[in-house]
């Protein structure tokens, strides 16, 4: 017996290994173009616009694929759909390598926000499957460390590596090959299968057992992920406006990240209530933090606002993801995950987005400004709503 458990419990860590070293591979695949894009503009010569397209290209397919595909592991098996996920990526990856002008970025975006969608939800709800309470936590750390690692790693290979805008790209196609061949050998973790017929129609699952919950996390993870879209869109600039050297724009993308990762690992024991409150206090004093620093045009307090917003993100992402995956049995996971992460990287990319735009057009303060604010009033909205009861056993374990 002693010889079954212990093989049962390498087994399980072997799956959440493999699941989150394959998720964090594919967010820093996701993150690894930006640092580039400046070096993509010398080469090319194409305008700051070019940029802008290729981001809303790469937001956009992900964004459909998760509206008409985000459940399709439910129905094939997750094992099934991560193949899927990663012979996309590979392909996007070659696009990148071979890259000659910006179409091809076009399309290396098109594909690979394509798999980036199918990949989070499969790998998601495979890592629920496997534990849903470490993987709920693996599911909160693993965006952060892969954008953090993706970014910063693609900025130094551009400056140390030869062929900058190639040898980023080959390293992850080995990566991702590796990740194809451990895969393939991977148990499939989907106890159940849906018995309902899949076809691809726009839709958004969220199981009745956890409306209630995924609405009373929704404004704290429009602000959380809002948050992100602000550090991607207005953060560098700021930095730069406020006399600040030109590495600290990627440098406090870093510290909200990393300080995420360090909140998730330290909350991780706490309940999914704990989190979304030190979520909710944590981004709305870094985000008020930062618009002092702005006024101030002080690198340094800009930094402080990073690293305590940063806390907010993770701690704030963990509460959100355990307070929704509680009460879903198997076969609702991934829906239910296509319409979390729907609603994440909607409230990432469109505020991003059209804080861009305003920006040129309003002033960089002046759209801070307005963006920080929302995201406080949303945070704090988040504190001010009643508690949604979150129970820490799954369905299948008997609530």
């Amino acid at each position: 017996m002693t010889i079954r458990i212990d093989m049962a419990g390498a087994g399980k860590r072997a799956g959440l290994i493999l699941h989150a070293t394959t998720l964090v591979a594919f967010l820093a695949a996701s993150s690894a173009p930006t640092p580039l894009y400046p070096l993509y503009r010398a080469a090319w010569g194409f305008s700051p616009f070019m940029i802008t397209v290729v981001f809303a290209v790469y937001a956009a397919a992900l964004l459909t694929t998760l509206l008409f595909f985000g459940a399709l592991s439910n129905h094939w098996g997750r094992r099934p759909v991560i193949l899927l996920a990663l012979a996309a990526e590979l392909l996007a990856m070659a696009l990148f390598l071979g890259a000659q002008d910006g179409g091809w970025l076009l399309a290396a975006r098109l594909v690979q926000g394509f798999a980036t969608a199918l990949a989070t939800t499969s790998l998601a709800a495979a890592l629920l499957d496997v534990d849903h309470r470490v993987g709920a936590t693996i599911n909160s750390v693993a965006p952060m460390i892969g954008m953090g690692v993706g970014a910063l790693g693609s900025g130094l290979l551009a400056q140390v590596a030869p062929a900058p805008l190639r040898v980023v790209y080959g390293l992850l196609i080995a990566v991702f090959l590796i990740q194809v061949l451990r895969s393939a050998r991977a148990p499939e973790t989907a106890a159940s299968l849906s018995a309902a017929k899949w076809t691809p129609r726009p839709r958004i699952e969220v199981p009745p057992a956890a409306r209630r919950a995924f609405l009373r996390v929704a404004p704290l993870n429009i602000a959380t992920w809002a948050l992100g879209g602000f550090f991607l869109s207005l953060m560098p600039s700021l930095i730069r406006e406020s006399g600040g050297a030109t590495w600290l724009g990627g440098g406090a993308v870093a510290a909200l990240t990393f300080a995420g990762t360090a909140a998730i690992v330290t909350t991780r024991n706490r309940t999914a209530g704990a989190g979304l409150a030190i979520g909710s206090l944590a981004i709305s004093l870094g985000t008020t933090v930062i618009l002092g620093g702005a006024y101030l045009s002080s690198p340094a307090v800009l930094m402080v606002g990073a690293l305590i917003s940063g806390i907010g993100f993770g701690a704030g992402f963990l509460g959100a993801t355990r307070s929704i995956v509680a009460k879903v049995r198997p076969e609702e996971r991934a829906g239910l995950m296509s319409a979390f992460y729907f609603e994440s990287y909607l409230a990432n990319a469109a505020p991003a987005m059209i804080a861009g735009y305003a920006a040129r057009h309003l002033g960089l303060v002046e759209t801070a400004t307005g963006f920080g604010a929302v995201i406080i009033v949303l945070s704090l909205l988040s504190l001010a709503l009643p508690d949604a009861a979150c129970p820490e056993k799954t369905v299948e374990q008997g609530v």
